[in-house]
């Protein structure tokens, strides 16, 4: 599974105007929805923070994967944004967050959901690749760095 095929390019945020988790959460799932019409971004807002509830996704080095599943949905989607000063995401370091990969799956894709987590957080843990996304000026960029990153692993 590429991230490439799976990422819309429409809902990508590279600077959050949210200073709070939960603002955030808002802000990601109202792009996401506004980008695909598959999506309704309460229903999405909604299944983010019940998945919040029962841990943080914020990985660590300035890194969250907020994710979650959704009756109805037909296919996995995912988003990026960036927040560049960062948002306290209960991070599992205490540290702040900049980075942000959400990952939405139908209700029943217990395999895909977990490949396609697997394969993101793969991607953060390399030092280069994270700060290439926090160095990129513009979307075309980002998805320069992703499409790479996704031909390497």
């Amino acid at each position: 599974m590429k991230i490439m095929d799976i990422l819309v390019r429409d809902a990508v945020i590279l600077d959050l105007a949210s200073s709070s988790k939960d603002d955030l959460l808002a802000e990601m799932a109202r792009a996401l929805a506004k980008a695909d019409e598959s999506v309704d971004a309460e229903a999405l807002l909604q299944v983010l923070r019940e998945r919040e509830s029962l841990q943080t996704t914020g990985i660590g080095e300035g890194v969250a994967i907020p994710h979650g599943k959704m009756p109805g949905l037909g296919r996995l989607l995912a988003s990026f944004a960036r927040s560049v000063g960062g948002v306290d995401f209960d991070s599992i370091d205490g540290q702040p967050t900049q980075l942000f990969f959400l990952l939405v799956v139908p209700e029943h894709s217990r395999g895909q959901h977990l490949k396609a987590l697997a394969r993101i957080s793969r991607f953060l843990r390399d030092a280069s690749f994270r700060q290439k996304l926090l160095d990129a000026t513009d979307l075309d960029t980002i998805f320069k760095a992703i499409e790479e990153e996704d031909a390497r692993l």
